[in-house]
């Protein structure tokens, strides 16, 4: 069984809250979990991160791999982007 490091999705619709998990990787993104190793909101004015180093550290000894979104945010380099999705270009179509 190969376990993950990752955030699974929670909060309120446009307003995601993340909590950084130890999941399997063939669970669902949002589904069950072994462990809550901390949690990430990106919506205050100073997004707010919190993570017990101790239980990341013992999960990564185990051999838990860890998503590349987590490994920023432990060494403080991640860049919360919100999604925006692209206009559709509305075709005008001539016909005779």
């Amino acid at each position: 069984m190969s376990v993950s490091i990752r955030l699974a999705k929670f909060g309120k619709k446009n307003a995601p809250t993340y909590k950084v998990v130890v999941a399997n990787t063939k669970d669902k993104r949002n589904g069950r979990f072994i462990d809550v190793l901390g949690f990430y909101n990106p919506h205050q004015k100073t997004s707010s991160f919190s993570i017990d180093k101790e239980k990341y550290e013992e999960w990564q000894k185990k051999g838990a791999m860890t998503t590349q979104a987590v490994e920023k945010l432990v060494s403080g380099k991640y860049n919360y982007t919100k999604y925006n999705p692209k206009s559709k270009k509305i075709e005008s179509s001539t016909e005779v």
